[in-house]
């Protein structure tokens, strides 16, 4: 049986794991940096690295005190070592490579993007007990990607397309930040959607782009475009601060807004462009298995749109797995072992790191 030491800090999230053959998760702890970076309505790179210093170490103690092991039952130690911001990814990737040079251990480097995809190999209560069939659509959705990748086998990936411009998940991000609700967006817009109309407001899908991308600043320009209207008819002047519509917020209190319903059509917008997109991929290249990995397929309508929408069985990591973690990371650390995939000491971070 293979173990991998999985490490995963390429934004807010310090991660440390220990999975076996690449399905069973011995152990995930994960240090989250969510209220300190929603004073600021998104992440702040510099103070994400400095708190992955702070708790790399107990995160990777935890994993291996939980997981029961001690290092000599490791087969390998794999780190994220791109996309992702770099000041975060340095503290994952530089102790992972003392861990191996200590230990004498296999380094192996990761995408985090595949680490997303992966996680639908593991195993939880109540999931699916076989692994997903080739040929595969994924749809990776998250605050950084939004990607229809094609799979024929493992490791084997072909981006179709992407977004054009913001990820799914920044949308949400931005959208939740002009109404005035908390961060992270995604959940926040999901929770208030709950109490809105989603057909209130018309809002624009952008299908016309290629056939595999996205592109959702004209949707969230259209969100802000209707406040503003609802704004001056209300006969105030507009409360944003900030000159750039990413900087655009409102003041608690500044208007009276269907917030609700706003949430709900923006929700709908998005979802609808999503599942087009997939539903086109799928058709096109006779993929046997829909995959949604990414943060924002923790989104409960989404998953809802895509299962009603598609004949080929859909698989959704469990939802703790969906954000970052390092137990995805583990499940495609295995793959990577089992090719001969290893890193020298030599590795590098690489921010802007593609998947395909």
């Amino acid at each position: 049986m293979t173990k991998i030491l999985a490490i995963e800090t390429s934004c807010d999230e310090t991660s440390a794991a220990v999975v076996e053959d690449g399905r069973h998760v011995l152990s995930c702890a994960v240090a989250s940096q969510v209220q300190l970076h929603r004073q600021y309505g998104g992440v702040f790179p510099e103070m994400a690295s400095r708190e992955h210093m702070l708790a790399i170490v107990p995160a990777v103690r935890d994993a291996m005190a939980l997981a029961g092991l001690s290092w000599t039952d490791l087969s390998a130690i794999a780190a994220v070592h791109g996309p992702g911001l770099a000041g975060s990814l340095l503290v994952g990737v530089n102790f992972a490579k003392g861990l191996t040079a200590a230990l004498g251990l296999p380094l192996i480097g990761l995408n985090h993007m595949e680490g997303h995809i992966y996680a639908n190999w593991l195993r939880y209560e109540g999931g699916p007990e076989s692994d997903p069939a080739f040929p595969l659509i994924c749809l990776i959705v998250s605050g950084g990607h939004t990607e229809l990748i094609l799979m024929h086998d493992h490791l084997q990936y072909e981006r179709l397309g992407g977004t054009i411009d913001d990820a799914a998940g920044e949308a949400f991000d931005k959208v939740a930040r002009l109404l005035g609700l908390q961060y992270p967006g995604g959940p926040s817009i999901e929770r208030c959607a709950r109490e809105g109309n989603p057909a209130a407001f018309d809002l624009p899908r952008a299908l016309s782009v290629g056939p595999y991308d996205f592109s959702f600043s004209g949707l969230k320009t259209a969100v802000l475009r209707i406040v503003q209207d609802l704004q001056r008819a209300q006969g105030q002047e507009i409360p944003f601060r900030g000159t750039r519509l990413a900087d655009a917020s409102l003041e608690a209190g500044d208007l009276t807004l269907p917030v609700a319903d706003l949430a709900a059509s923006f929700q709908e917008a998005l979802v609808g462009a999503l599942v087009a997109k997939t539903l086109q991929a799928l058709n096109d290249h006779h993929a046997v298995t829909l995959l949604v990995a990414g943060g924002v397929a923790a989104n409960h309508r989404l998953r809802d749109e895509l299962t009603r929408a598609v004949s080929v069985p859909v698989r959704y990591p469990p939802i703790r797995y969906c954000t970052d973690n390092a137990a995805m990371m583990g499940a495609a650390a295995y793959y990577r072992y089992l090719s001969g995939d290893r890193a020298t000491l030599a590795l590098d971070v690489l921010p802007g790191l593609a998947l395909a």
